[in-house]
């Protein structure tokens, strides 16, 4: 039997350990070789314990609620008798049989007995040495069961490794007492003052926070080495629990921190602001609500702006949200839903203006005034969407601009050039960072009125990505059908596009979607003539020039002639974008002199314009003379208008090869191919020795060879060529021709009639040969651009050598056999 210590709970109290001391003593080694020393009973009264597990040397309370673990505790305390204490294979049982336990406990001696006031009882406990239950002895009025002695397993005496397990131990208990903010510091004390390794092996077990069963395992480890690295093992886990949850509390914490300190943040500079006389958020929805009263729009607009007014006034207005929230407000008050200017349709006003800005374009002009009639006529603001249709530099942009101001509403432009992400037109929704409306819906608010004149600047030059298609979102908006409730995705809502005036611009009508372009009206701006650019360079070019360079017509004079000189040297285009640079250098040379004080003339003659822009550059443009077989005049069209080619061909000795030069595209070269199997088919009609064609090589050439070249149209031209190089006769003076030709020789309608006859009157060139189907567009071109020019309308090829060769040989004709 224990010989009962005498032992009180107020022992445990620190004002009893001297300030100084480094350890707090608990369990000498004194002690612990008592408590081995001491035996187990042969029989034990079985206490179970429902959570806990109690390991040897440790001292637990323990509080009883059962009526037979209280008559066990009563008895035991009054014998002062040992208890072995075992723990329950589960805690739900409320009565455990035998059966219930485990096999492996704890004797166990009561220190001290407390009767508490609801009837339980506490009792502190402390363990002695570990026991295994056999056969039971009695089960009333508690379980009463033989006990077995299990030893522990020591280590040799000075084991190097179990040291190293025991201070491993110590030094992990250390950390995770000085990491958990739920475990005092003392505790730390407690550790260093144990001097036994076993006991700090079973302190540490005890006060693991384990499952019961983990620990009853670890208990029932015989050899102590083993139980202390179980014990080690499950401590390391411990401590990785604790980093993490610390990990996570000091990043929760900083959160925290980092809000509160905005959030103080904020209401100092709210106060400031108050201060300062600046605008609260409780202002802000005040003013848009007034604002939104002043507008115009309809019920479903305005339940839309009062649902998001609501939304915003629910918001912190120290959250992000809440910015792209009020910029949405803002978009919404500041468009100008159904406010529309006031139409002027005075048309003689209007074609006033038009002949004010631009010179010549009168098909043009008369069809804008043709729709403003109509416009005028419909009375329902519904505008037709225009595409004007031209070359560079003809006024395309700047017709929309006049015609903004002749209908008295606001004008707004847009360059789609290069633009290839549908965003741009659509605009991206408000959830993106940075999010805003698409290019429409900027430019309606910038123009502050539903109805301007739109004009939607190179739509031809519109290109697609991985970011969409931005031609495809063009055929919301310009779609008389479906842009009355045009839908932007930053905008959220439908926006009635249909009073809108759009028009397009554009320089080739191939590049178009087809869909887009059937949406549009086509207008053909065309080319100027020379004179028609003389007239633009005097009335307009020259006075805007002197304007900017801060000159009056009094500092130089340039008449009409020089300004011919300009265009015909020096330009070579369908508009006046380079003429209006020659003569701004002309002006600059007066505004050089005048500021240096040099002399200079006044009155500008050829020499000057010499001396100033250099050389003519442009003069290969005229036509060449006819003294040589081979060589005809082609007409072409090209993006800046018209021009003439030359198509060359030349005999060499050889076994029949065709060659062609002069970076040509494959449809030209077809027709090379063409006209030459139709002349070597046709050989003996057109008096050619067929011979000729084995016993030579013919090379085609077209001069230039840096600029691309391609189409059909150069087809009567060169079979015109190769069968003066095979026949020697001169090709007829000053006469250019255009068409495509067959196999059978027949000669097809080609396109850009207006700007090649307009680069052959250039090129001082007297008569043309067209197809006859190409009669009709020249029917519809002003008589001035035809003046000096002689056409003749051909349907097959032998029309075309009957009109086109002379019957006289060129000078030094070739013998060919």
């Amino acid at each position: 039997m224990f010989k009962p210590k005498k032992f009180s709970i107020d022992n445990l109290s620190l004002q009893e350990f001297d300030q100084d001391a480094e350890f707090i003593p608990l369990l000498s080694s004194e002690d612990e070789e008592e408590m081995n020393n001491e035996s187990v009973p042969e029989t034990l009264p079985i206490l179970p314990l429902r959570n806990m597990v109690l390991f040897p040397g440790v001292v637990i309370p323990i509080t009883a609620g059962r009526d037979r673990s209280i008559k066990l505790l009563q008895d035991a305390n009054k014998k002062g008798i040992a208890i072995g204490v075992v723990a329950q294979n589960n805690e739900e049982v409320e009565e455990p049989s035998f059966e219930d336990l485990h096999k492996t406990g704890v004797v166990a001696k009561i220190l001290k007995t407390f009767k508490m006031p609801d009837g339980n009882t506490t009792v502190i406990i402390q363990g002695k040495k570990r026991f295994e239950m056999g056969e039971i002895v009695t089960e009333q009025p508690f379980i009463t069961a033989v006990a077995k002695d299990t030893p522990d397993v020591r280590p040799i005496k000075n084991d190097p490794e179990f040291k190293a397990i025991i201070e491993k131990i110590k030094e992990l208990a250390l950390e995770i007492i000085k990491e958990s903010p739920n475990i005092p510091t003392e505790a730390s004390f407690a550790i260093k003052n144990i001097e036994s390794d076993s006991f700090l092996v079973n302190f540490v077990s005890s006060n693991m926070n384990l499952k019961v069963e983990e620990k009853q395992k670890v208990l029932e480890i015989n050899d102590l080495k083993e139980r202390a690295l179980e014990t080690l093992r499950f401590m390391n886990i411990e401590r990785q629990k604790l980093e993490l949850k610390n990990d996570i509390q000091s990043k929760v914490q900083t959160d925290i921190n980092k809000q509160q300190r905005e959030y103080f943040l904020h209401q100092q500079m709210k106060t400031i602001q108050d201060e300062l006389g600046g605008v609260s958020s409780h202002q802000e929805l005040d003013e848009m609500r007034q604002r939104a009263k002043k507008k115009k729009w309809d019920d479903k607009v305005k339940e839309h702006f009062e649902k998001e007014l609501s939304k915003m006034q629910r918001m912190n207005p120290q959250v992000a949200e809440y910015s792209i929230q009020r910029n949405y407000l803002d978009l919404i008050l500041d468009l100008p839903w159904n406010e529309f200017s006031k139409d002027n349709f005075d048309l003689k006003r209007a074609m006033k203006i038009l002949d004010r800005d631009h010179y010549g374009l009168e098909e043009v002009k008369k069809r804008i005034i043709e729709y403003l009639a109509v416009l005028k006529l419909r009375n329902d603001m519904k505008s037709p969407i225009l595409c004007l249709y031209g070359p560079p530099g003809v006024g395309k942009t700047s017709l929309g601009k006049s015609v903004a101001e002749a209908l008295g509403r606001e004008y707004v432009r847009i360059s789609l050039g290069g633009l290839r992400d549908e965003a741009e037109i659509r605009g991206h929704r408000k959830t993106y960072i940075g999010a805003m409306p698409g290019r429409i819906i900027q430019s309606i608010k910038k123009a502050k009125t539903s109805n301007p004149v739109f004009v939607l600047d190179e739509i031809d030059k519109l290109s697609s990505s991985h970011n969409g298609d931005p031609s495809s979102a063009m055929l919301e908006v310009l779609d008389p059908e479906q842009n009355n409730a045009f839908y932007d995705n930053f905008l959220e809502m439908g926006f009635d596009l249909s009073k809108v005036m759009f028009i397009a611009t554009s320089n080739s009508l191939n590049t178009i979607q087809p869909a887009l372009r059937d949406r549009m009206e086509i207008i053909n701006v065309t080319g100027y003539t020379i004179e028609e650019k003389v007239e633009i360079g005097k009335q307009h070019l020259l006075p805007k020039q002197l304007k900017e360079h801060g000159l009056d017509k009094s500092h130089i004079k340039v008449g009409k002639p020089q300004i011919e000189k300009i265009v015909e040297g020096y330009t070579r285009e369908s508009g006046v974008r380079s003429l209006d640079k020659q003569i701004a250098k002309m002006v600059r040379y007066a505004a050089k002199s005048i500021a240096m004080e040099e002399e200079y003339d006044l009155k500008v003659t050829n020499d000057t314009v010499i001396n100033v822009l250099g050389a003519p550059k442009m003069e290969r443009d005229k036509y060449e003379n006819n003294e040589v077989a081979g060589v005809v005049t082609g007409l072409a069209w090209t993006r800046v208008g018209g021009d003439i080619l030359f198509i060359e061909s030349i005999l060499s000795k050889g076994k029949g090869n065709l060659t062609i030069t002069g970076n040509l595209g494959k449809v030209m070269k077809e027709s090379a191919t063409i006209a030459m199997e139709y002349i070597k088919s046709n050989a003996d009609e057109l008096g050619i020795d067929s011979s000729i064609f084995n016993n030579y090589n013919v090379h085609i050439h077209v001069p230039e060879g840096a600029t691309p070249k391609d189409g059909p149209s150069a087809g009567v031209t060169m079979l015109t060529s190769l069968v003066s190089l095979f026949t020697q006769r001169k090709v007829k003076k000053s006469i250019a021709m255009t068409g495509e030709i067959t196999l059978r020789g027949k000669v097809l309608p080609v396109g850009g009639i207006k700007e090649k006859i307009l680069a052959a009157k250039r090129a001082r060139i007297k008569e043309i040969l067209l197809c006859e189907q190409n009669r009709r567009d020249i029917e519809e071109i002003k008589a001035d651009y035809l003046k000096g020019l002689t056409f003749h309308y051909v349907s097959d090829m032998s029309n075309v050598l009957e009109l086109a060769l002379t019957k006289q040989k060129v000078k030094n004709a070739k013998k060919l056999s």
